[in-house]
């Protein structure tokens, strides 16, 4: 079959995935081999393909096909998470279009809606993988909302509130208002911020004095229950005991006293706002003071903001500014820089609110995780090693986990409640189950499913994302089956290290909470992929690429290459388009070197010659040198450096040399036994280049010659490291100067290559003779002849100490050559000179850093050794 002109990549994509589909490579079933196993971070089911997935799901796919290849048994789990909030606000956001109230739904109907959404929607992202060349087991492909998912996340919750880690608590909690919901602490984003610190005068009961009190955000006064000064402050020893007046609202509040009060940041006073502040919570508590909530759950005000019932926060911080500085209640404003907790998912601003949520107690469930990481015999490493101290920060100053969260869709809470007070509730994986423990706690048999009721929060959505690698193989409800024994742990993790926290960690807790064992055992955590200016890609800034469109004008292949070339563990992708064409280049660059030997015409009757003999042996051991460094790269993760080693041996070594060396004569055929060689050499460079590059290597590998499904280049064997000549790589290295000394010299003297060159050497390095063949035939020389002395009327260049002469061909204006070789000898004395001239000024030597004095000795024994061979140069022509 001959192999067409140019690469088409489009076909050739399409019709390698379906070949892959067709003949199941990518499905795994637990046997025998060695398993090698990676879960996928389960992308948002509403999302589409982006640089970060690009990114991340081709250093998936790159560990996964070298594990096939390397003979493991190779499990990719894709799937999809229901990310609650986000995928609620589409599906709010829809029905609203639609002119539908979520809150005018049942349970039932809005879920019933967003099971459409999904439907619809979800999974566009896992097709796109699949345009990338990804090779997940597509039959394995689990959703976190599946049944099975959910029954795993209900058991869990069952199981850890059994064993009192998880309770009901009334707490200071973060409010997302937009969203309507709580988040963690973790899902809190905190962003400096430009405002101003307000300062407003308040009245003391039954005198004419004031005192002066400095906020942030002055709509918050209609929550105010206590103004609070230090002990220890003797400028407001007269206010002891005493109350003070809130302005507009008119509520009278005592004045207490906390050392908690910092004397010296704003006026000393503290307004002390329960409801809406967690420190001002704690006071509260502590001096058992009112709670007054003037927050609708839309950061509205409610009817505590008297006049401003039903504006929004912001418009009241601007109104009530002015109408405070009306009633001579603004002292003064001063700009101020201050944290301002955003929500992750909907970037609206944080409200601390007091509400009723579950929690999960995380103390003692930590300490496995933290020993796991950095314990003396750590079972799971984090590359690179510099997040550990990351992990440590959070693990070691984590909170109670918040995991209630206030919308529908989701796991719903399995607590179910058979009376009015908070604690009258049990909790069941089914409301069977609850039934007999509310009649067993009440004493009441006579209770039904209808007298209870069921929590309406959901659970937070990484309360099933940590057990993910677990649940795909349904080890929480089946913990003995032959999957999560097979497959459990898993090998490689590769995510980013914005969500280290968020799920790596929770998934180490939940291991070992549940399987006594890691999850994994290595954390590839990749950077962020940004644009030339540094910037984080996002459809907001515009600077994103559209993924599928990269794809299309640089192949799957070209923008794995691109991505992965630029792309070190763990530092931040600087991404540029002009990487994706150098990875299709590439990709070229293979295909056309294939195309070269496929046009060799062969014969059984040619020897070979010593020339393709030495060449073949060099490139065997210098590919096995490479294998190596790769596979070293590979057990470092460190796979853009593994990639550019695999680049430099085909492009440079292979295409650049080996090719060279070995290509017959024009329309002269090659002996067999080469070109045989080279074939197995060239499906040796497939195979390495096949991670990287699937699709291109995978037509490339039928083109040799025709293969059954049982010997696609999918399931091949990764190449075996053998013995090294390092005696001939080095020998190589110097007859490669040699060669690039004659065609310098070619090339400026106008010496066509067809036109065979006299060759002499003085061979003062003693060097080895091995690629005399090789220097000869790709010098296109007569012969080379060893000397003593220098040859006359010659053209000289230097290897080392080696001396090489080039006879003068009638071709060549002698007068004008040697015109030429003064002018650059009296150039080079020139810039000799001012060499030297620095190198003999002290006050230079001692001064300036030893980089750069060592610097102009190199430029001074540069130019010395260029006099000398010009000079004798100038000596052989005159």
């Amino acid at each position: 079959m001959s192999i067409p002109s140019k690469y088409d990549a489009k076909s050739v994509e399409n019709k390698w995935y379906d070949y892959w589909m067709k003949h199941n490579y990518f499905h795994s079933e637990p046997d025998e081999r060695e398993p090698y196993t990676i879960v996928i971070p389960p992308p948002n089911v509403t999302g589409v393909l982006h640089m970060g997935h690009m990114l991340n799901n081709t250093i998936q796919d790159v560990l996964i096909r070298r594990a096939r290849l390397q003979g493991k048994n190779a499990c990719w789990v894709p799937g999809t998470d229901h990310a609650s909030i986000a995928t609620e606000a589409k599906v709010v956001a829809k029905l609203k279009a639609q002119g539908i109230d979520k809150n005018d739904l049942t349970r039932d109907e809005f879920l019933k809606h967003a099971w459409d959404w999904t439907h619809e929607y979800g999974g566009v992202i896992l097709e796109q993988l699949k345009k990338l060349g990804c090779s997940c087991d597509w039959d394995r492909t689990k959703f976190t909302m599946d049944d099975d998912m959910s029954e795993a996340v209900i058991k869990v919750f069952v199981d850890l509130y059994n064993k009192g880690l998880i309770y009901r608590g009334y707490r200071m909690v973060n409010w997302d208002p937009e969203a309507k919901t709580t988040l963690s602490d973790e899902e809190v984003i905190y962003e400096e911020k430009q405002g101003n610190l307000y300062y407003l005068k308040y009245k003391i009961e039954g005198s004419d004095d004031t005192l002066t009190i400095a906020t942030t955000r002055p709509e918050t006064i209609f929550g105010d229950t206590a103004i609070c000064i230090n002990p220890n402050d003797e400028r407001f020893v007269h206010l002891r005991g005493k109350k003070a007046i809130v302005p507009i609202c008119n509520r009278v509040i005592p004045i207490i006293e906390d050392d908690y009060v910092d004397l010296e940041f704003g006026t000393g006073c503290l307004k002390v706002t329960p409801a809406h502040d967690e420190n001002d919570k704690m006071l509260g508590d502590k001096h058992n003071l009112e709670v007054v909530d003037i927050f609708n759950e839309d950061a509205t005000l409610n009817s505590y903001g008297l006049h401003y019932e039903g504006q929004d926060r912001f418009a009241v911080r601007k109104a009530i500014a002015k109408e405070l500085e009306e009633n001579g209640v603004l002292v003064k404003t001063e700009t101020h820089i201050n944290k301002v907790g955003t929500s992750e998912r909907t970037k609206a601003v944080i409200e601390p609110r007091l509400s009723d949520q579950w929690f999960l107690k995380m103390e003692d469930l930590v300490k496995p995780a933290i020993e796991a990481v950095l314990g003396e015999d750590a079972d799971i490493k984090l590359f690179p090693k510099k997040f550990e101290n990351t992990y440590r920060h959070w693990m070691e100053n984590i909170r109670d986990w918040n995991i209630s969260r206030q919308l529908l869709w989701g796991q719903q809470i399995p607590a179910f409640y058979y009376g009015d007070g908070k604690e009258d509730f049990v909790v069941a994986e089914t409301i069977e189950d609850a039934v007999k423990l509310a009649q067993d706690k009440t004493g009441n048999s006579s209770l039904k499913a209808e007298d209870l009721r069921q929590e309406t929060d959901a659970l937070d959505t990484w309360f099933s994302s940590w057990l993910w690698p677990m649940s795909v193989f349904d080890g929480i409800r089946n913990p003995e089956n032959k999957d999560i024994k097979y497959y459990y742990p898993t090998n490689d993790l590769v995510t980013g290290p914005d969500i280290l926290f968020f799920w790596v960690a929770r998934m180490i807790i939940a291991g070992y909470e549940y399987k006594d064992e890691k999850p994994f055992q290595n954390v590839y955590l990749t950077g962020l992929v940004r644009d030339k200016q540094r910037r984080k890609m996002s459809k907001s800034l515009g600077n994103s690429p559209d993924a599928l469109k990269l794809i299309e004008e640089y192949s799957a292949d070209g923008v794995r290459v691109g991505l992965l070339l630029s792309s070190a563990a763990g530092n931040d992708l600087l991404f540029d388009e002009s990487l994706c064409q150098q990875g299709k280049g590439f990709g070229n660059k293979i295909w056309n070197a294939y195309r070269l030997v496929d046009g060799w015409e062969v014969s059984e009757s040619i020897e070979q010659p010593e020339a393709s003999k030495i060449a073949i042996e060099w490139y065997e051991s210098k590919f096995q040198k490479a294998l190596i460094e790769i596979e070293d790269h590979f057990s470092k993760y460190r796979l853009s450096d593994a990639l550019m080693a695999i680049y430099k041996l085909i492009y440079d070594d292979f295409c650049g040399w080996l090719l060279e060396m070995v290509k017959p004569a024009y329309q002269q055929p090659i002996d067999a036994k080469t070109y045989n060689a080279i074939i197995s050499i060239f499906e040796d460079n497939l195979k390495i280049v096949h991670p990287f590059m699937p699709f291109l290597t995978e037509d490339l590998w039928h083109y040799i010659k025709d293969r059954t499904p049982e010997e696609a280049l999918i399931v091949a064997s990764w190449p075996t490291t053998k013995a090294i000549n390092e005696t001939l790589i080095s020998e190589f290295d110097f007859a490669s100067e040699v060669i690039s000394g004659i065609r310098t010299i070619r090339k400026e003297k106008n010496i066509a290559f067809k036109d065979a060159i006299g060759f002499s050497v003085i061979n003062n390095e003693k060097a080895s003779t091995t690629f005399d063949a090789i220097i000869q035939k790709m010098g296109n020389l007569e012969a080379i002849e060893y000397v003593d002395e220098a040859v006359e009327g010659a053209l000289t260049f230097r290897v080392k100490s080696n001396e090489y002469f080039v006879p003068m061909v009638g071709a060549i204006d002698v007068e004008a050559e040697i015109k030429k070789l003064t002018e650059e000898l009296n150039y080079t004395e020139g810039f000799l000179k001012s060499v030297q001239k620095k190198l003999s000024n002290d006050r230079f030597v001692n001064n300036a850093p030893e980089q750069v004095v060592a610097s102009e000795k190199k430029k001074e024994a540069d130019a010395l050794a260029k006099i000398e061979t010009i000079k004798a140069s100038l000596a052989s022509m005159q």
